[in-house]
């Protein structure tokens, strides 16, 4: 930050007990102490990465940035729930929430807080396909709603959920949501 910066508000910043980050064409420019913890590093070895470098995948790169192009999450605070990955190739979930302070360039520059939520959700081995199924089943959307989102038919949706029941060993739909969302049981 430059010098004439508040002290007050650059150690809130800092040693804030959430990841931050400010991202410039998500390109991190800056974060915190908290946010280089969560992502297995340190802050110096952050700072101008390409955040693309902790998602799992391309496509869950590209998937979210397509998101966020939409203009409702132009215009507002963005927040989902989304696997990560470490510095050492560690996948957990994490809580994001942001919002972009360029409405006209959404990845011009942003305010992001990252949380792990590793100890009230395991990772469990997802294809990229099933991840999907499960982001969108944890947010409450219906086997066919999630087959329009993502191009697929009303049967391989529920494949799709058949094999995330057996994965997180839940019984039923309910309990599937409640592991996916980190709601207790």
């Amino acid at each position: 930050m430059t010098s004439n910066t508040d002290p007050i508000a650059e150690l809130a910043f800092d040693h804030a007990p959430l990841g931050l980050a400010v991202l410039d064409h998500r390109i991190i420019r800056r974060c915190n102490r908290q946010f280089a913890t969560t992502f297995g590093t340190e802050v110096g070895a952050l700072l101008n990465r390409p955040i693309a470098d902790f998602y799992p995948s391309t496509e869950d790169y590209n998937r979210i940035g397509e998101v966020l192009r939409l203009s409702d999450a132009r215009h507002s605070l963005y927040h989902d729930e989304r696997i990560m990955k470490r510095e050492d190739g560690q996948l957990f979930w994490c809580r994001v929430c942001g919002r972009s302070l360029t409405r006209d360039d959404p990845f011009k520059t942003g305010v992001w807080a990252f949380s792990d939520l590793s100890s009230e959700r395991p990772v469990v081995a997802l294809s990229a396909r099933e991840r999907e199924v499960a982001i969108l089943t944890a947010r409450g959307l219906s086997a066919k709603e999630i087959g329009r989102q993502l191009d697929l038919s009303y049967r391989t949706v529920e494949t799709h959920r058949a094999r995330l029941l057996e994965k997180f060993e839940a019984r039923k739909l309910p309990e599937l949501v409640a592991k996916l969302s980190g709601m207790p049981l």
